[in-house]
């Protein structure tokens, strides 16, 4: 470019600036979220991803009844190297009257090769402090447990020892507490031996690292049969890569929505802007074609004009996206974006960039070299709103403004949609919103009707349920047990919960089939069906301790827990020598009773109590997520309104003069700039909205399913939100487009072009 075509760009965008910056940080917003959601997909910020590389962690964890030979396990073809045995027993740990299970495992004084904890805080174990343990740290955190602090636990024996925390370390070879329970702490085997004397009241951990991570199932299988039947349970690198996953993969699918609806809003915004420009730059632009500007010219100084305020979104949006990443969700970032994804992103957004400035600037390269030209309006037949403004005897100002809203049909065309796209979006994220809130408001509703889980603790089972009906807030208790069951093929294990019973079932929310009404019954969650490949009214095999449990599979229940593979039967369909008196009791409060208030009375009678989990609370972050890309989106709106009302001051700038000779003040003239931007912002905001409205709860449904808690989830936002929505979002395009129009209805002169 020649310092002419500098000067002229240059001069232009200081002409625009307020238009110029919001190009700017709309583009930019785009481009975050965008390498945001590829970041969160790819597992970036799936901690398991560094923790598992870093640790050296195995891709098999088996429990044993007895120490299998390691040596044994090693010579199986695929496995590589071998952790442990271990030995792991159960215990409570008491601190301040609250009781929490908790599995000590043992480890070494000397950080094993294979499965090896990252220590983030504190020492690790010291032979010479057999009381010191080391705490994972999402049990700590949970707990509240810090490098010196000291608790208790109670071994099955009913002894107490006093322990102390040395450290806390993070392991790839367990998801995090609570989603991952019971809580963990490595202890020294002298330690282990003080609590848990008794061999028969522990198990033996081994982990199996692997040289084919893809062939998991198949080295599993083949250890299940060759350690005959000592086999309790079995977890894979899968399971606890898909635990740690969960809600990043659903904030990287929300990002990833909005990223791509907003890459297509910003392409309208974009090209309407670079249209508009054209447009109200005709006589400037015909003046330099007559001084012997070429039309090759004219056509690069608007692509780098437009281009520029692109690419500068951009490259500030990809320091954003990493600046996001890294320090927003430092807690959970292990593993930048790849250079693909993020090649990809940029390379993408700029080619859409460059489509959406090329045609106008085409168009503006095609303006014939006629300084004097004036910038008349198109002419053409009223269109049907302004046909029917005349037939209702809507105000001239009124009638004026719906004529000029679609005098020319591409800009019209693109501010409409430019609107509708972001307000498809903001309705979307605020039927989101009405989920979450649904989820805190009726937990019942995704399966949560019991608020509080209470462990008998020192008391017997029977003793416990006695205590808990007799607090006044409480109107239910069903009795549960969790074990592990193996799924057909014993490649893995999966959660089997018994809780209530054939005459009184736990009230789940069931949203296809029914409910179990008989031994040999069950209800699965969506997570268990797609990984069994089975549907309701199908029969499946699992088998819980060496014993086959055969259950036909009669409903399908909202499941937040396990990704949804959980199998949930009464607690009467156990076999026998399972069914073991109740592990817990889950608690269906009045509505409105205050659960901290209930706990506390049922923790001050020696019972172990805690709340349940609400999704809600787990996704809370997804309201910040919402907040910052409205804003996003609200910036491409606002643009496309700034394009939209210069267009049509431009094509009646000399409409003004004549307006006011016709006897119109100027509030009326006024009136009609405002309502030719305003007919077009109502109809873009309004279209948005019904889209939005009609596709929300499915699209939700659609991750609901795909993250295991399946269908039926999904909430549209309520009626009057969304009104309020549309007449704020319409409200303030009223306002923007007002600005201009004051200031052109009150010049003391005819408005020129340019």
């Amino acid at each position: 470019m020649n310092t002419a075509e500098v000067r002229w760009v240059r001069a232009d965008l200081r002409a625009r600036r307020v238009q110029a910056l919001l190009t700017v940080l709309a583009v930019t917003g785009i481009v975050t979220a965008l390498i945001t959601a590829a970041t969160l997909l790819e597992d970036g910020t799936n901690p398991w991803r560094g923790l598992f590389v870093r640790g050296n962690g195995a891709h098999v964890w088996i429990h044993t009844k007895d120490a299998p030979d390691p040596a044994v396990l090693k010579a199986q073809p695929g496995v590589t190297d071998v952790a442990g045995p271990y030995r792991s027993a159960p215990a409570t740990l008491v601190q301040g009257g609250k009781k929490t299970p908790v599995a000590l495992q043992e480890m070494s004084a000397v950080l094993p090769a294979v499965g090896r904890p990252i220590l983030r805080e504190g020492r690790w174990l010291d032979p010479a402090n057999l009381s010191g343990v080391v705490v994972e740290r999402s049990f700590a955190r949970a707990l509240g447990l810090r490098p010196g602090s000291s608790f208790s636990v109670i071994g099955l024996n009913g002894a107490t020892h006093a322990l102390t925390v040395s450290g806390l370390a993070e392991s790839g070879d367990q998801g995090f507490y609570p989603e991952w329970t019971p809580g963990l702490a490595w202890t020294l085997s002298g330690t282990l031996d003080q609590v848990e004397p008794a061999l028969g009241r522990s198990e033996s951990v081994t982990g199996l690292r692997l040289d084919d991570p893809d062939a998991t199932s198949l080295i599993v299988q083949r250890t299940i049969t060759k350690l005959a039947g000592q086999v309790q349970r079995v977890s894979t690198w899968r399971e606890v890569e898909a635990s740690m996953e969960l809600d990043n993969r659903l904030l990287g699918v929300l990002l990833a929505l909005f990223g791509v609806a907003g890459l297509v809003a910003a392409a309208l915004a974009l090209a309407n802007a670079a249209g508009g420009r054209v447009l109200t730059q005709q006589r400037d632009i015909a003046t330099l074609k007559s001084l012997g500007f070429t039309r090759r010219q004219v056509i690069r100084m608007l692509l780098v004009e437009h281009g520029t305020l692109g690419f500068a979104g951009i490259v500030l949006g990809v320091v954003c996206g990493r600046v996001v990443t890294a320090y927003g969700l430092e807690e959970t970032v292990a593993v930048p974006l790849s250079a693909g994804p993020l090649l990809a992103i940029t390379a993408g957004t700029a080619v859409v960039v460059l489509i959406a400035v090329w045609l106008p600037a085409w168009r503006g390269g095609r303006t014939p070299p006629i300084p004097a030209a004036p910038a008349v309006p198109p002419r053409g037949h009223l269109s049907r709103l302004a046909r029917l403004a005349l037939l209702v005897r809507l105000p001239p100002a009124l009638v004026l403004g719906a004529r000029d809203a679609f005098t020319r049909r591409l800009p019209a065309l693109l501010t409409t949609f430019g609107l509708a796209i972001p307000m498809m979006m903001i309705t979307i994220g605020l039927g989101c919103w009405a989920t979450l809130d649904a989820f805190k408001a009726h937990p019942e509703q995704v399966g949560q009707a019991a608020s509080l889980i209470v462990r008998p603790g020192s008391l017997t089972s029977a003793e416990a349920n006695q205590v808990a009906l007799a607090d006044p807030e409480v109107i239910a208790s069903y009795p549960g047990t969790e074990v592990d069951a193996l799924v057909p093929g014993q490649t893995r294990t999966v959660r089997a919960r018994a809780l209530g019973t054939v005459i009184d079932p736990y009230p789940f929310s069931v949203v296809e089939g029914r409910m179990f009404r008989d031994r040999g019954e069950a209800v699965a969650g969506q997570g268990l069906l797609d990984l069994l490949h089975v549907r309701i009214g199908d029969r499946t095999r699992l088998t819980i301790g060496g014993t086959p449990l055969i259950v036909r599979i009669v409903g399908r229940v909202l499941e937040p827990d396990q990704d949804g593979e959980v199998l949930s039967v009464p607690l009467d369909s156990l076999a026998p020598k399972d069914a073991l008196p109740p592990q817990y009791y889950s608690l269906v409060l009045r509505q409105g009773a205050d659960q901290a208030a209930v706990r506390s009375r049922l923790q001050a009678q020696a019972l172990e109590v805690s709340q349940a989990v609400n999704p809600s609370d787990r996704l809370s972050v997804i309201r910040v997520i919402i907040v910052a890309l409205v804003s996003v989106l609200a910036l491409l709106g606002l643009a496309n309104l700034l394009t939209a009302s210069a267009v049509g001051l431009r094509d009646h700038a000399l409409d003004l003069a004549v307006l006011k000779a016709m006897g119109l003040t100027p509030r009326q003239v006024m009136a009609t700039l405002v309502t030719g931007t305003g007919l077009l912002a109502v109809l873009g905001v309004v279209t948005g909205a019904v889209a939005g409205a009609l596709v929300s709860s499915g699209l939700i449904d659609l991750q609901g399913a795909a993250s295991g808690i399946g269908a039926g989830i999904g909430r549209s936002p309520a009626p009057l939100t969304l009104l309020l929505a549309v007449l704020t979002v319409v409200g303030a395009a009223v306002l923007v487009a007002l600005i201009p129009a004051r200031r052109a209805a009150r010049a003391r002169i005819p408005v020129t072009p340019r």
